[in-house]
């Protein structure tokens, strides 16, 4: 079956099963093209919490799954591939989150979205890379925070806020190694062209940029530029969404290296198998939910 095809069957069933299709920038360019919603996890979030579809396919990494599990637990959330993890996620778990917290009494503890639900449920509030400093500045009386388990993006909002921030040592594996050679490199092939960034990269990758932001903060910058060429650094997946807005700007990527094999595990064919077999439910117990969910809904009422 043809990729037209397989996207018409899908519409198809999204719409008998009464389901919803949420889609993130860095899944592959035909489910970005039928996705009801297209978004980064804060967007993606959001739809989640207030969609009145039955049924939540969600084409991202598990952690995402998870949340919209959190966020509505009376839909059947459905994830098309088991193995789409997150790397990033995987570095820290619920038990480790506990030690740290022996260490630092008092601070609060603000996990990336990024993470389990286990981990969100250990945590006072949650942030994405588009409000974390807005996250962090709207702890009242707070003087002391845990970020995790982006290190990269903790130590980017420190730079923002004067609580002190402590990070967690994890990283997202497709922007921590990008370096500043390859950005550079990228630089003098174009020059002129403005360097846009993801605060997952390290400190002076983010140096070198002239704009540091979240997908979609990267997606806005980009249409707000008047250049012509911009220099992308972020996942590779973007660069879809980018040329279907602005067909008149060159995006280049600064490394091609800078893909999510997990993200791209999931195909057109897993998505109209989760719905025919309804498989791959992804549902969290009502222990870890609860408190999940207040930390998720903490940050959905930070105004950014």
């Amino acid at each position: 079956m043809d990729i037209s095809r397989r996207q018409k069957a899908v519409r198809v069933l999204l719409k008998e099963k009464e389901a919803i299709l949420l889609v993130h920038y860095y899944q592959r360019g035909e489910i970005q093209d039928i996705a009801d919603f297209l978004g980064d996890s804060l967007g993606l979030s959001i739809e989640a919490a207030k969609t009145k579809a039955k049924v939540i396919v969600f084409a991202g990494v598990h952690f995402m799954a998870e949340s919209a599990s959190i966020l509505s637990p009376d839909k059947t959330v459905l994830l098309p591939r088991l193995d789409a993890g997150c790397p990033l996620a995987d570095m820290i778990t619920a038990e480790e989150l506990e030690e740290e917290k022996k260490k630092y009494p008092g601070a609060a503890v603000v996990s990336y979205v990024n993470s389990s639900a286990a981990v969100k449920a250990k945590s006072d509030i949650c942030c994405t890379s588009a409000n974390a400093v807005e996250v962090v500045e709207s702890l009242e009386g707070v003087t002391r925070v845990l970020m995790v388990p982006d290190g990269n993006l903790a130590r980017y909002t420190a730079r923002f806020t004067g609580k002190e921030i402590i990070p967690w040592r994890g990283y997202c594996p497709v922007h921590h190694f990008l370096t500043t050679e390859e950005v550079r490199s990228a630089r003098e092939r174009h020059p002129g062209a403005p360097f846009a960034a993801h605060p997952e990269c390290r400190k002076e990758v983010l140096d070198l940029a002239d704009f540091v932001g979240s997908t979609s903060g990267i997606i806005r910058f980009a249409g707000e530029t008047k250049a012509q060429k911009i220099l992308i650094g972020t996942e590779t997946g973007i660069l879809h969404e980018l040329k279907k807005r602005h067909p008149e700007k060159e995006f280049i990527p600064v490394s091609e290296k800078m893909v999510c094999a997990t993200m791209k595990n999931i195909t057109l064919e897993d998505i109209e198998q989760a719905l025919i077999e309804m498989r791959f439910v992804v549902k969290v117990s009502d222990e870890v939910r609860i408190p999940a969910g207040r930390a998720l809904s903490r940050m959905l009422d930070v105004r950014i």
